[in-house]
């Protein structure tokens, strides 16, 4: 089954053709999703619910478009509503992935862990909307014509919002780099 017989058999009310969807877009949803609100259980939600609200609304879908970035369109939204309404409440700080390659030697282990720990502050540090940028743009690898088509703004306007991500971004990395510095 490939993805354009996928959205006709789930059209046409075969679950077998959201299985196929949930199985090609599922892991890469729920990774966008946890970059966005840095939970990985909110995150799993994020996904579950886009899944249902896909599957009430296929036979909306223009068959003749890509599902992609349609549905990751939607996990970003819902992301971003998500992170909003978590920014105004009261949390504690997010745990670090745990996701180290054993394999490195104890200094290189330490150089990446530092640098991984020193990146995921920095994004936490970004906004929302300039997090979900990042994402579509480097993780999901959206070009920056079908983030504009997707949001409904000029591509000027997304260049925009990603310098202005990428220059929070070197900003809040820039004293770190100084400080990675080893003196023998």
């Amino acid at each position: 089954m490939d993805e354009a017989n996928a959205i006709h058999r789930l059209q046409a009310g075969d679950m077998a053709g959201l299985e196929y969807l949930v199985r090609r877009y599922q892991v890469r949803a729920v990774r966008a999703a946890y970059l966005i609100v840095r939970d990985s259980a909110l995150a799993q939600d994020v996904v579950q619910s886009a899944f249902i609200r896909a599957s009430d609304r296929i036979r909306q879908f223009d068959a003749n478009r890509p599902f992609g970035p349609w549905f990751l369109k939607s996990v970003v939204n819902d992301s971003l509503k998500l992170a909003s309404r978590r920014q105004r409440e009261v949390h504690l700080a997010d745990e670090l992935p745990g996701q180290r390659n054993p394999t490195p030697g104890p200094e290189r282990a330490w150089e990446q862990a530092e640098t991984a720990e020193e990146v995921w502050t920095a994004l936490n540090r970004l906004t929302a909307a300039q997090r979900a940028a990042i994402v579509q743009r480097y993780y999901l690898e959206l070009s920056h014509e079908e983030m504009a088509a997707e949001s409904g703004c000029p591509p000027s306007t997304i260049k925009a919002r990603l310098h202005a991500a990428r220059e929070r971004l070197r900003s809040l990395l820039r004293p770190a780099a100084h400080d990675l510095e080893i003196t023998p």
